[in-house]
């Protein structure tokens, strides 16, 4: 039984799964393109922060308004916001910048369910891909933050920690907004994951856990400042 399929047989206009179990060089070419257009808006972008959160809290919960509030924050000290582009706390990052006239970007997914782009982007951008969509946060962000989530904002985070503790990515502030929701996430891993020698203690000072704002806007000035004083030893000379 042959076990390589009629290309004929392939169709188009399905899901995304049946997208990635499609035709591999047509599926190349969508893949290129998504990495081309995010490069090309992208590409002048400086000093931006990427913030994490859940699709799920309404305006009015607690760290919606926190988020806003953080957003503004930020844009104040100059930052640009990048969120996911979608509701909850997506948007409401991206409304904080909106507020102060910031650059308030949007790196939206093609989802089922709960992805509704937020109207508070003044830059908003379709992926099909997750894969892609992560290199844009990682490559366009001095910092992250992540406030309470879902299994998104959780991949969002150890991806960046992952890149960072093996030196895949340059390093950057990696904080976590919310003690009472991370703090359990916090003693298992610093529990089991190092009683078991799966990490190393260092590993954790990449990560911050606060619920102060002003404590965020301090730090990702601070990495700035650091990250200003990188590019001017890495300038090429006159």
């Amino acid at each position: 039984m042959s076990c390589i399929k009629n290309r004929s047989s392939s169709h188009s206009g399905g899901s995304i799964i049946d997208d990635l179990k499609g035709d591999q060089s047509w599926r190349i070419f969508r893949i290129i393109s998504e990495f081309t257009e995010g490069f090309d808006e992208l590409s002048g972008l400086c000093d931006a922060i990427s913030i994490f959160g859940s699709a799920r809290l309404h305006p009015e919960h607690e760290y919606y308004l926190k988020t806003v509030e953080l957003a503004e924050l930020l844009s104040k000290e100059g930052f640009a916001i990048i969120s996911g582009g979608g509701p909850g706390v997506m948007e409401a990052a991206n409304k904080g910048a909106h507020l102060q006239n910031q650059p308030s970007i949007g790196l939206n997914i093609e989802l089922p369910m709960e992805q509704k782009p937020n109207p508070y982007q003044n830059l908003s951008l379709n992926f099909r891909y997750f894969f892609v969509r992560k290199v844009m946060f990682v490559r366009y962000s001095i910092g992250y933050v992540c406030m309470p989530g879902g299994f998104g904002t959780l991949d969002e985070f150890f991806e960046a920690l992952t890149l960072m503790q093996t030196h895949k990515a340059y390093p950057l502030p990696l904080v976590l907004f919310g003690s009472d929701f991370w703090g359990g996430l916090m003693i298992w891993l610093k529990s089991k994951m190092l009683e078991y020698g799966t990490i190393s203690a260092e590993d954790l000072d990449l990560i911050t856990v606060t619920d102060d704002p002003d404590e965020v806007v301090r730090i990702m000035v601070a990495h700035r400042e650091w990250k200003n004083q990188q590019r001017l030893q890495i300038a090429p000379l006159p």
